[in-house]
């Protein structure tokens, strides 16, 4: 592999920036964003960032935490990334473009077309960013893998169906209760 990074174009946020179309960078390498998510992947994302928005709305979070959603996050100057919903409690992370370094908490919505990208190549960066919690939604299966940092790692997923409530342990205040978010799923 060392000697292909050799070989390859070496990316950067700058030419991202003037790239038309929805792409990410990894380490320098582009990569072009699957089309559209589906009817399912989008119920999913909305009805999660519902259920966020209405805990931080209950809690002391929302002076300092704010939940967005394919938005981009520069984890380097070389390394860009749109997960589809992310919660930042350091406000000055947030600019005009996006936002700058880790998010305490981010959820990707597998589809067969990004299940691989997103377990494969898309968490370790996560991991080596620093991101506090990962939640990989598996809609089809109706789980959640859920990847906690702990000394710099993340370790063995905690796999749960999406029943009942999980409590965020990057933001203790915000529970999803699964009952609502797959109520509506197709």
């Amino acid at each position: 592999m060392s000697a292909l990074v050799n070989i390859l174009p070496h990316y950067t946020y700058d030419d991202y920036c003037l790239w038309e179309g929805r792409w990410e960078i990894i380490y320098g390498i582009p990569y072009a964003m699957s089309p559209a998510p589906s009817i399912r992947h989008q119920g999913v994302i909305g009805n999660i960032i519902s259920e966020l928005g209405n805990a931080l709305k209950s809690s002391d979070c929302l002076h300092t935490c704010r939940v967005f959603n394919f938005i981009d996050i520069k984890i380097t100057e070389d390394t860009v990334v749109q997960p589809d919903i992310f919660i930042v409690c350091d406000l000055q992370k947030v600019d005009a473009r996006g936002v700058r370094g880790a998010p305490d908490w981010l959820v990707e919505v597998l589809s067969p077309s990004t299940t691989r990208h997103d377990q494969i190549v898309k968490l370790p960066v996560y991991e080596r960013a620093g991101v506090r919690e990962v939640w990989l939604i598996d809609p089809i299966d109706r789980t959640v893998a859920i990847y906690r940092l702990r000394a710099g790692s993340y370790g063995r997923p905690t796999i749960l169906r999406l029943k009942g409530q999980t409590q965020l342990a990057a933001v203790p205040d915000v529970i999803i209760d699964w009952d609502q978010v797959v109520a509506e799923m197709l």
